[in-house]
């Protein structure tokens, strides 16, 4: 590419989807149906002179590590290098209010739409202050009248047929665990309650959290990768629950066709197995300014307390927290997030 385009299928446009790679994605075709009016942003990680190739007739944007360094400059180095991370480059170049994030190995299923399944999970509200024992079907007796209107929701994790998101240790005991059907639920998961978040299949409302699902500092050159999306999820979680917004996660199913190897995982996952036990007691201990209501600045704070808590654990914390306020600032000057007159028009 000589420019960095944003290219959008109509304005009207309410999703986008991001795809990370450094293989050809035949796996688009599957999709093609699916993907008829909404723009595909993908961003090719590793030689930016392989060419990938696209299935003909979709509108897709192809972003290197070219386009990368070409916007933004010198802090470019906030995206993460040979690791899945490398697609929050695609957050900030979209301009739809929604985004849809899943990896080049992942199909539709054949007798749903997870496109529309995330945008209507997105769209309804979420319950994260009561757990609903009949999830979002309907309300079960004893709850509450007054929590029923619910808060927004900002994130729709989906999950996966065949072969699910483990580590490494996980995946080695059980090499022939397969998900073979769909438990047809969506749940809000509880406020204060973490979650381990996966890119896999994963939307977004960008102007709610877009600040915060930054897939932080992993892969070439730096102690762990494969926890960039759960970084993502830990922080933003939290935010989340400060600003009072709600996470679903459950439907809708990709079918997710490769398992990568546990040996090379289980080097990548050695760092974050080691601070896994501090990392969940620092964000269960983290806590919010009253007066913080954006989320920007929520995140700006949060990277604060990771560089005076974490340091300790590992002088790396002190890099990411640098990375996440360039990541703030980045977001402020270069994301275009739509207004509510914007989607109501």
């Amino acid at each position: 590419m000589t420019d960095v385009p944003r290219i959008r299928t109509g304005e009207s446009a309410e999703i986008e989807v991001v795809v990370p790679t450094i293989r050809s994605l035949e796996n688009l075709e599957a999709w093609r149906k699916l993907l008829e009016g909404v723009h595909v942003i993908v961003v090719q990680d590793g030689d930016p002179d392989t060419p990938i190739e696209v299935p003909q007739g979709l509108n897709v944007t192809v972003y290197t590590r070219r386009d990368v360094e070409r916007l933004l400059g010198e802090r470019s180095w906030v995206i993460s290098r040979r690791d899945s991370g490398c697609r929050c480059f695609g957050f900030l170049v979209a301009t739809a209010p929604y985004v849809y994030t899943l990896d080049d190995d992942c199909l539709p299923p054949a007798a749903s739409d997870p496109i529309q399944l995330h945008l209507a999970n997105l769209r309804s509200p979420a319950h994260p202050d009561y757990f609903n024992t009949l999830f979002d079907l309907e309300f079960v007796r004893g709850y509450p009248h007054a929590l029923r209107s619910g808060h927004r929701t900002a994130i729709s994790h989906g999950l996966w047929f065949e072969h699910p998101d483990l580590d490494a240790i996980t995946q080695s005991e059980n090499p022939d665990l397969r998900v073979i059907a769909e438990v047809p639920i969506v749940q809000t998961v509880p406020r204060g309650v973490p979650y381990s978040m996966c890119g896999m299949n994963l939307a977004f409302d960008r102007q709610l959290v877009g600040p915060s699902l930054y897939f932080g500092l992993m892969g070439e050159g730096q102690p762990w990768g494969r926890y960039d999306d759960l970084w993502a999820g830990w922080c933003s979680k939290v935010i989340c629950d400060h600003l009072g917004y709600g996470v679903k996660t459950g439907r809708p199913y990709v079918v997710h066709r490769k398992a990568s190897d546990w040996r090379a995982n289980l080097e990548r996952e050695e760092a974050g197995m080691r601070w896994a036990t501090r990392l969940f007691e620092f964000f269960r201990d983290v806590t919010f300014e009253p007066g913080l209501d954006d989320v920007g600045d929520c995140y700006l704070y949060l990277a604060g307390q990771v560089e005076r808590a974490l340091v300790e654990l590992d002088p790396y914390f002190g890099r990411l927290a640098e990375a996440m306020r360039v990541w703030v600032e980045l977001w402020r000057e270069l994301a275009h997030v739509s207004s509510e007159s914007d989607r109501e028009s």
